[in-house]
């Protein structure tokens, strides 16, 4: 154990006894940039690789700066300063940092690697006001669904999608025998058209978590557009002949043709 004065050291010996102690494993060697690596590799494990760099990608910057310094000897103070820095360079997305550094070592403090969890102490500088919100106006919906109408290929799925709010990933997943057109009017209690949204092009063909599973009513307007789909989508596999490929899902590239590749077979049904 060194330091440059007897109570350094002395001081330091006491944290180490603190941790041992406490059931703690830490190490001099154990980096913050380790700290994020094992985070990806073990609280990330499963998720598609995509997803995982979108959530490791943003932290680099950070470990570049204070990446080295040991996850024991971190302070509260090298996070603030790393953040300040981070937006005095007018670096964008300094909250999701924040987020997903404090998810890192929430992950090593419950692995025993540290005792806490400075970077949950730091309270994010303020950023500048983020950018106006880029979402359609009433007025521009009405006139996107109308002008949806008239498209043979991508109307239903424009229609649908701005109905229902329904995944993009989601809508290239939906397979007829999820469709329900009809529904049940003369029920006790009323069925209306409805698609049921269990599937989606992400990894496994998961939705994009267990509550996104859901059933969701269909306006007339999306049953209308859906109905003159499928029956565009029916006239064009005759007209394939032996080339058309019936896969069952509702939009597609080609008549019959998946709209996408999966990186592994998803589920067959609900």
């Amino acid at each position: 154990m060194t330091g440059r004065t007897k109570t350094e050291v002395r001081e330091k010996l006491k944290r180490l006894q603190a941790e041992a102690d406490a059931g703690l494993k830490t190490s001099a060697s154990y980096t913050l940039a380790k700290t994020v690596d094992d985070w990806a590799a073990e609280a990330l494990d499963g998720l598609a690789d995509k997803t995982v760099r979108s959530h490791v990608d943003p932290l680099r910057p950070v470990t570049m700066l204070i990446g080295q310094v040991p996850l024991r000897d971190l302070t509260a103070q090298d996070v603030r300063r790393t953040l300040t820095g981070w937006l005095r360079r007018g670096r964008p997305g300094l909250w999701p940092v924040h987020n997903v550094l404090v998810r890192a070592i929430r992950h090593a403090e419950a692995n025993d690697r540290v005792g806490r969890n400075v970077a949950s102490l730091v309270k994010p500088p303020q950023g500048k006001t983020g950018r106006p919100s880029q979402a359609m106006t009433a007025a521009e919906a009405v006139a996107l669904l109308a002008a949806a109408k008239d498209h043979h290929r991508l109307g239903a799925y424009v229609i649908l999608s701005l109905t229902t709010g329904i995944r993009t990933e989601e809508a290239r997943a939906l397979r007829w025998d999820h469709v329900d057109l009809d529904g049940d009017p003369e029920a006790r209690s009323p069925v209306p058209p409805s698609i049921a949204v269990w599937r989606s092009v992400r990894l496994h063909g998961d939705t994009k978590t267990e509550k996104s599973r859901r059933t969701l009513a269909l306006p007339q307007n999306a049953v209308t557009a859906l109905r003159e789909h499928r029956k565009w989508q029916t006239e064009a596999r005759l007209a394939a002949g032996p080339l058309r490929q019936d896969t069952g899902l509702v939009f597609t590239r080609r008549p019959g043709s998946a709209s996408w590749r999966y990186s592994s077979r998803p589920s067959a049904s609900p």
